[in-house]
C-alpha cells in the first residue's frame, strides 16, 4: 500500500510539473496569435480610415507600428522580427488604402453618369499631380474635384462622358472608371495587400513565439 501511495503521490506529483511546465508555453502562443492578428487588422483600419480623413489613418497607422516595434524588438528581444514588422507595416499602408478604397467603390458605389469638365496638372511637390473635375449629368448635377487617388490619370479628357461611382455613404470621393491600360489594377493591389498582411502577422507571430527572456 506504500508503495502504491508512492507511486501515485510520484505520478501527480509530475502531472502537476508538466501542467505547470505546459501553461506558459500555452499562454505565449495565444498572446503571439493575438498580436499576430491584432496588429496587421489595426494597419489595415488605420488604412482605410485614411481614405476618408488622412491624418487620422497615418496617427493611426505610426501608432500601431511603433507599437509593434517596441512589442516585438523591445519586449520580445526579437530585433530582425521587428524590422520585418515595421516595413511591412509601412508597405501595407501604401497598398491597404488603395485597395480598400478601390474594392468598395467597384463593388458598393453607385453608378453616375458624369462629364469631365476639366483636367488640371498642378505639379505639387507633395500629393497628386493631376486633378478632374466632374460633374454629374442627372440627379443634383454635384460638380467633384478627384485625385489620382480616386484614379485621375488623365484617361478621359475635358468633355468626355464617364461614370463615376460615389460612395452611398457620401462619405467618400467619387472614383473615375479604369482605362483599357489599368485592368487588373485592382486585384493587384489587393494581391499586394493579402501578402503584405501575411507578412506582417508572421513576423509578429515568430517574434512572439520566438522571444528572448
Amino acid at each position: 500500500m506504500g508503495a502504491s501511495g508512492t507511486a501515485v503521490a510520484a505520478d501527480g506529483t509530475g502531472g502537476a510539473e508538466t501542467s505547470r511546465a505546459g501553461l506558459p508555453g500555452g499562454r505565449r502562443a495565444a498572446g503571439s496569435v493575438l498580436w499576430a492578428l491584432l496588429v496587421p487588422g489595426l494597419l489595415l483600419l488605420g488604412s482605410a480610415l485614411g481614405q476618408w480623413v488622412t491624418w487620422l489613418g497615418v496617427v493611426v497607422v505610426l501608432a500601431v507600428i511603433a507599437v509593434a516595434a517596441w512589442r516585438v524588438g523591445g519586449v520580445w528581444r526579437r530585433a530582425g522580427a521587428a524590422t520585418l514588422v515595421s516595413f511591412g507595416g509601412f508597405a501595407l499602408m501604401l497598398f491597404a488604402g488603395p485597395a480598400v478604397y478601390e474594392a468598395y467603390m467597384t463593388t458598393v458605389g453607385q453608378p453616375v453618369d458624369a462629364v469631365v469638365t476639366r483636367v488640371a496638372d498642378r505639379d505639387q511637390r507633395r500629393g497628386p499631380d493631376l486633378f478632374c473635375t466632374v460633374r454629374e449629368l442627372g440627379g443634383d448635377r454635384r460638380t467633384y474635384e478627384v485625385s489620382q487617388r480616386e484614379n485621375c490619370f488623365g484617361q478621359a479628357g475635358p468633355g468626355d462622358r464617364v461614370e463615376i461611382r460615389e460612395d452611398p455613404l457620401g462619405l467618400l470621393d467619387p472614383r473615375l472608371p479604369d482605362s483599357p491600360d489599368q485592368r487588373n489594377t485592382t486585384e493587384i493591389t489587393l494581391a499586394a495587400t493579402a501578402a503584405l498582411t501575411v507578412l506582417v502577422a508572421a513576423g509578429t507571430l515568430y517574434g512572439g513565439l520566438r522571444r528572448r527572456g
